[in-house]
């Protein structure tokens, strides 16, 4: 996955393409607070039903 910096950079981009992606997500589900990345990585497996290393692809490949 990109690195943290590169990824809060770009994550208006990249969290409207994963809602496009998959229309279960929800704003809620891609909320991306400062110190909280380990508990939306958490909220979109639980939502997806992917583990956290296919999260890390998907997320690299938008």
């Amino acid at each position: 996955m990109k690195n943290l910096t590169e990824l809060k950079g770009n994550w208006n981009e990249i969290k409207g393409k994963l809602k496009q992606k998959y229309a279960v997500l929800t704003d809620s589900d891609v909320l991306l607070l400062e110190g909280k990345q380990d508990e939306m990585l958490g909220r979109l497996q639980a939502k997806l039903g992917r583990t956290k290393e296919e999260l890390h692809k998907i997320i690299s490949e938008l």
